[in-house]
C-alpha cells in the first residue's frame, strides 16, 4: 500500500489580532523584522564598544526578559548575565508618603563593565534607582538600554546610552512587554487601546 506523502504546513505569521481580548485593539508599532534588526544594531555598537571586555548584564524582570535573550545571542563579548526584579512599597508615615525600591537578588557590579537593561522607560523612577544603586558601587564602566522609551511619561532625567524604539501613548504590548501578563509572547510591538 502506497503512503502519499504529505505537504510541509508553513507556519503561519503572528497576526495583531492574535490573544487579544474582546474589545480590545492592537496597532502595531514596531514589526517582528524592525526589531530584529534594532536589537542587531544595538548588539553591534556594544560589541564596537566593549571591545573583548566581559560585561556584566543586569536585565529587569519583567519586561526585558525576551529583549535582553535575543541581545546577549547577538554579542560577542563574554557575558554574565543576571535577572533582578523591583520591589517597591509605597507607605505613609506621620502623614508623608513615602517609595522604598529594593532590588533582588543583589548584584556585584565593582569594578565590572555593565550593561543595565529595561524593556520599557515610562517615568524613569525605578531605572534610576537602580542606576543609582550599580553606580555607587563604582563599576568600571556602566551603560543603560532601554526597548522602549515612553518619551510622553518621562519623570527623571536619565542618561541613556541606546534606545531601541521610542513610543508615546497609551499602554505598550508585546515582545516581553505585556499588561496583566497578557501579550507577552507577541512577536511585534504594539499599542494597546
Amino acid at each position: 500500500m502506497k503512503k502519499s506523502a504529505r505537504k510541509p504546513t508553513r507556519r503561519k505569521s503572528t497576526s495583531p489580532a492574535t490573544n487579544v481580548t474582546r474589545g480590545e485593539k492592537l496597532k502595531v508599532l514596531f514589526t517582528e523584522q524592525q526589531i530584529r534588526k534594532r536589537v542587531r544594531e544595538l548588539a553591534a555598537q556594544l560589541n564596537r564598544e566593549l571591545g573583548h571586555q566581559p560585561v556584566l548584564v543586569v536585565s529587569v524582570l519583567e519586561n526585558a526578559f525576551v529583549f535582553t535573550a535575543d541581545l546577549i545571542r547577538a554579542l560577542k563579548v563574554p557575558v554574565y548575565c543576571c535577572f533582578v526584579r523591583a520591589d517597591i512599597r509605597d507607605s505613609a508615615v506621620g502623614g508623608v508618603e513615602t517609595r522604598e525600591i529594593s532590588y533582588t537578588p543583589s548584584v556585584d557590579a565593582s569594578g565590572k563593565d555593565v550593561v543595565l537593561i529595561e524593556g520599557i522607560l515610562q517615568s524613569g523612577m525605578t531605572f534610576d534607582h537602580l542606576y543609582r544603586y550599580l553606580t555607587g558601587q563604582r563599576p568600571s564602566s556602566l551603560r543603560t538600554m532601554v526597548l522602549v522609551e515612553k518619551t510622553d511619561e518621562r519623570k527623571v532625567d536619565l542618561p541613556l546610552d541606546f534606545v531601541g524604539f521610542k513610543a508615546s501613548g497609551k499602554f505598550v504590548v508585546g515582545y516581553g512587554l505585556g499588561q496583566d501578563g497578557k501579550y507577552k509572547n507577541l512577536s511585534y510591538i504594539a499599542q494597546l487601546s
